[in-house]
């Protein structure tokens, strides 16, 4: 199946609750206009999506980095994707040290706050995704 029929399938099951679908989208609207670069916006996705086990989110959102082209410091993606799994893991009690090794990539405390965003988002989506079984 193509990952633009099991997107438009994932939207079907989620319309099943409006406000849920709704919530997504106008959170993802938000998230879409933070100051993180698409790069680590994409790079944030896809650590919550395989932390979370989606697939359709996986490969819809490889998908779109892949698109982005090369990312133009990978070090920086890797920092945020560190960031957000000591995020997830930490249920956001990251450390000092933690945020610092953040921060040492050109990341602000407004990124870090933009990555909660982020996370928030994305488990919206995924967890959805994994309870009507689209992903």
């Amino acid at each position: 199946m193509s990952l633009d029929t099991r997107t438009a399938d994932a939207i079907k099951l989620l319309k099943e609750s409006p406000h849920t679908l709704d919530g997504f989208l106008k959170l993802n609207e938000i998230f879409e206009s933070t100051t993180l670069d698409p790069h680590s916006r994409e790079t944030v996705i896809l650590t919550v999506a395989a932390h979370n086990q989606c697939h359709l989110c996986i490969d819809m959102h490889e998908a779109r980095l892949a698109a982005l082209g090369p990312a133009p410091a990978p070090e920086r993606l890797a920092a945020v994707r560190r960031f957000t799994l000591q995020v997830l893991a930490s249920s956001g009690a990251v450390t000092d040290a933690e945020l610092d090794a953040f921060y040492a990539h050109d990341y602000t405390r407004q990124n870090a706050l933009e990555v909660v965003l982020g996370i928030g988002t994305y488990t919206v989506s995924t967890f959805a995704n994994r309870l009507t079984r689209a992903a």
